[in-house]
C-alpha cells in the first residue's frame, strides 16, 4: 500500500541569536534580522515520513511549508533526504499571520492538494512554542488528530502511533486520513544524501527559476521534477478574512531576551535549631524549596 504523505514544515528564526532588532514595530518577527533554520521538530517528523515510505514503496513525500519566498530553502533540504516533492505557500497577505491564520492557511492547500493519506509535522515550532498549528489543521480539516508522537506505523486503513506523555508512553490508533504531530524526542532525521543533493540541487520555485540564468531555466524546462510549487492565497482559495494579519487574533507585545547568570551569595547561618528554622521559612518564602 502507497501513501500520499504530507509533511509540514517551517523556516525558523534561530531563536538562539534573539537581539534588539528581532521584532518590527507592529509585533511581528523581523525574519531577515536572524539566521533561518529548519525546525528541529519538523526534521522529526520528517524522518517519521521517511520511514513510512521505506515500509511502504511507491509513496510519495509532499513537504508544505508557509512563508517568504526563500521558505524554498526548507523544501530543498527535505529532498535532500528523501522528500519527493514541496509546495511554498507565500503571498504578502499571509504575512503576520499568528496561529490560527496560519492554520487556517495551511488546511486550505492542504485541501488544495487533495490526495493525502497522512499529514505529518513537528510538535511546535521554536519561534513560537505553541504547539496549536497542527491540532487546528486537524480540526479545520475535520480530521482525527495524534500528538507527541515518537513512531507511526500504518497498515491498512489505519496508524498505531506510539506516543510520547508525561508519565510514560501511550499506545493508540486512529484511521486515515489523521493529522499527526511528532516530539522533538522521535528519531532524529537521517543526514543529506549525497545522490539526492547532485540530484534537487537545481530545484527552485516559479519566483527563483524567474531570476536564474539561462542554463537553470533550461535545466528546469527539461526536468520537471527539479520545479517546486508555490501557491498565493487565492489559489488555495482563502478568505482574506481568515489570513494574515486580518484574521490574527493574537498581537505580540514585545520579545525580550533573557539570560540567566549565577551570582554569587552566601549566608553564614548559626547551628542552633532556631536560626535553621529561620533559614527554611525564608527558603519557603522565597519558593526556593515547597
Amino acid at each position: 500500500m502507497s501513501l500520499n504523505i504530507v509533511v509540514l514544515a517551517k523556516q525558523v528564526p534561530d531563536t538562539r541569536n534573539v537581539g534588539k532588532d528581532a521584532m518590527k514595530e507592529d509585533g511581528t518577527i523581523n525574519r531577515s534580522a536572524l539566521p533561518a533554520i529548519f525546525n528541529p521538530e519538523d526534521l522529526n517528523a520528517l524522518e517519521q515520513a521517511l520511514q513510512l515510505k521505506d515500509k511502504h514503496p511507491g509513496s510519495k513525500i509532499t513537504l508544505l511549508t508557509m512563508g517568504l519566498p526563500r521558505a524554498a530553502e526548507v523544501i530543498r533540504e527535505g529532498l535532500y533526504r528523501g522528500a519527493d516533492t514541496g509546495i511554498v505557500l507565500t503571498d504578502r497577505a499571509l504575512g503576520g499571520a499568528d496561529t490560527l491564520a496560519t492554520s487556517y492557511s495551511l488546511a486550505a492547500a492542504i485541501r488544495h492538494l487533495k490526495e493525502y493519506d497522512i499529514i505529518i509535522g513537528g510538535r511546535q515550532a521554536i519561534d513560537g512554542d505553541t504547539a496549536q498549528v497542527g491540532p487546528q489543521i486537524a480540526e479545520k480539516l475535520g480530521l482525527p488528530q495524534v500528538t507527541y508522537a515518537e513512531e507511526i506505523n500504518v497498515e491498512g486503513s489505519k496508524a498505531t502511533i506510539k506516543r510520547r506523555i508525561e508519565n510514560g508512553v501511550e499506545i493508540v490508533e486512529a484511521p486515515l486520513p489523521l493529522v499527526v504531530t511528532v516530539n522533538g524526542s522521535a528519531a532524529p532525521c537521517r543526514p543529506r544524501n549525497a545522490r539526492l543533493i547532485q540530484k534537487f540541487k537545481y530545484a527552485a520555485t516559479p519566483s527563483e527559476k524567474s531570476t536564474a540564468n539561462d542554463d537553470v531555466k533550461k535545466l528546469l524546462d527539461a526536468r520537471s521534477y527539479l520545479n517546486l510549487y508555490e501557491w498565493n492565497a487565492a489559489e488555495v482559495e482563502a478568505d482574506p478574512e481568515q489570513i494574515g494579519l486580518t484574521g490574527s487574533p493574537t498581537k505580540v507585545k514585545n520579545v525580550v531576551n533573557v539570560v540567566f547568570q549565577a551570582k554569587e551569595s552566601k549566608r553564614i547561618e548559626a547551628s542552633d535549631d532556631a536560626a535553621l528554622e529561620d533559614l527554611i521559612k525564608d527558603l519557603i518564602a522565597n519558593h526556593t524549596i515547597g
